[in-house]
């Protein structure tokens, strides 16, 4: 039986099963078009809402990094640079849906792909249920802006912070219960997921136009808010000292997450061996840019321990009387958010679809429509599990779900190349990650400290979600699997 479990996947049987005209996908995408997919995924609700928590903190659980936020961004950024430069390796090896899954079963085996494709479930599904309710709160504020009010009920969940009991006993009740439930998160996953079962090359150049506008938004909040900067505010620079700079790295880092996304799309990639590397490494450098010029212009417009809201960016401009750019704003948040939605639901459905090709799933999550040539099951599957938690679960937990799920990840496909190497030092990899097995180990350090840095109740969720997926494993997905069935020796 361990053998079973620890069997890998040939490189040219995983190529080969690309090459199944039932299960191709269309091959529509370019490095501009991948770079700009990277953005899109990476900047969203990270930057727009989570920069503040992080540098202000959550008092009395936990001390802000305060100024020190710029700090945090590029520690987090170092982790996922040593992640992507073995992305790279791998993507240029092996370009084919399946993101870390296919990576580590050419590499790791049949148990260990299997536990990190059910892992990455929380980073594209339960990360876009993160997503989602960011949306549904800029969008909120966007239309107070214009006098529309929606009722609190229908835009919030029951565990909702700030909930009052006055509003809980004025929402509508069903058999003696309140209804809250969070009707926008649920209307923007449908869109998105329409827009994603129509066609790849649609949704990317969707998704093109919202990276321009998002990237305009920031650009507007750094030139704007630079001439308000007073470096008195950021001093002290680490108020807190070191320990809740690293705790804030660790809950921004799902500002960051996003990047390993343009590998799920690798099948459909023009030159995936070129296109797919340098996408990584592009998008992942100029986001970090942004983010430390944010994060610096934030925390010297207002003081940081104020910053504790959802929309620090919007906040800032308020504080200055600027409401008009407060708006302006806002409208980046929202299309940055649906940008994200776009790029994380267009993942999931990919390593859906290359487990059901390995039999690991049913058939059926590996049909591919007849006319857009996409995953339009598991992309339909994907978004109403993504709508429905998105009407009733809590931002923060999906978004320490999401972090610790894709940090797993990480520290996996780091391990991989090193396996890899010693496997098969021969194999030719077009990018190569330099300084292996430097590289690497500081990738699985890095990653595995930022995990340590979550806290607690996040660690028992994950482990939980774990079991369920090695308890589906063990009574199904092993037994359908086609290494599986074959003769040892084959």
């Amino acid at each position: 039986m361990p053998s079973q479990l620890l069997r890998t996947k040939n490189l040219g049987e995983i190529l080969g099963a690309a090459q199944d005209s039932a299960h191709s996908l269309k091959r529509a995408l370019g490095p501009v078009e991948l770079t700009l997919l990277g953005i899109g995924a990476i900047i969203g609700a990270g930057i727009f809402a989570l920069v503040g928590t992080a540098a202000a903190g959550s008092p009395p659980e936990r001390l802000g990094s305060g100024p020190a936020i710029m700090a945090a961004f590029v520690i987090t950024a170092f982790a996922c640079a040593l992640s992507a430069l073995c992305y790279a390796e791998f993507a240029s090896v092996v370009p084919i849906s399946g993101s870390a899954y296919t990576y580590s079963y050419f590499t790791l085996g049949e148990l260990v792909a299997w536990i990190i494709g059910w892992d990455l479930i929380l980073e594209y599904a339960v990360g876009n249920i993160a997503v989602a309710i960011s949306w549904s709160g800029y969008m909120n504020q966007l239309l107070r802006g214009f006098g529309i009010h929606l009722p609190f009920w229908m835009t919030t969940n029951y565990n909702a912070p700030g909930l009052t009991r006055d509003m809980v006993e004025s929402a509508p009740h069903l058999f003696g219960f309140p209804i809250f439930c969070n009707l926008p998160a649920v209307f923007i996953v449908g869109l998105v997921t329409t827009v994603l079962v129509i066609g790849i090359k649609e949704s990317s150049v969707f998704n093109s136009v919202m990276v321009v506008i998002k990237l305009v938004v920031l650009l507007f909040f750094i030139a704007v808010g630079a001439f308000y900067v007073k470096p008195e505010n950021w001093v002290p620079f680490a108020p807190n000292g070191w320990q809740p700079i690293m705790t804030s790295a660790a809950v921004i880092f799902f500002a960051y997450i996003g990047f390993d996304a343009i590998s799920t799309a690798a099948e459909e990639t023009r030159d995936p061996q070129r296109n797919l590397p340098i996408a990584m490494i592009v998008s992942l450098a100029v986001c970090t840019v942004l983010y430390v010029a944010v994060a610096a212009v934030l925390t010297g417009i207002i003081p940081y321990h104020l910053l504790n809201v959802p929309e620090p960016l919007s906040l800032a401009f308020s504080y200055l009387k600027m409401d008009w750019a407060a708006g302006i704003v806002a409208f980046g948040a929202v299309v940055a958010t649906t940008a994200v939605l776009l790029v994380f639901q267009l993942g999931q459905p990919r390593v859906f679809f290359s487990m059901s090709r390995d039999g690991l799933l049913p058939k059926w999550f590996a049909t591919v429509h007849p006319r857009f040539r996409t995953p339009h099951v598991t992309t339909i599957l994907s978004g109403v599990f993504v709508a429905f938690f998105a009407a009733f679960m809590d931002i923060a937990e999906a978004a320490n779900l999401s972090s610790i799920g894709t940090l797993f990840a990480f520290v996996l496909v780091s391990g991989g190349v090193i396996v890899l190497r010693y496997k098969q030092p021969d194999l030719r990899r077009p990018f190569r990650t330099p300084l292996v097995p430097v590289i690497p180990i500081l990738g699985i350090l890095t990653c595995g400290y930022l995990m340590y840095s979550l806290p607690w109740t996040t660690w028992v969720r994950f482990v939980v979600w774990l079991a369920v997926g090695l308890v589906i494993y063990f009574s199904y997905s092993r037994h359908h699997s086609k290494l599986y069935k074959r003769p040892a020796g084959e």
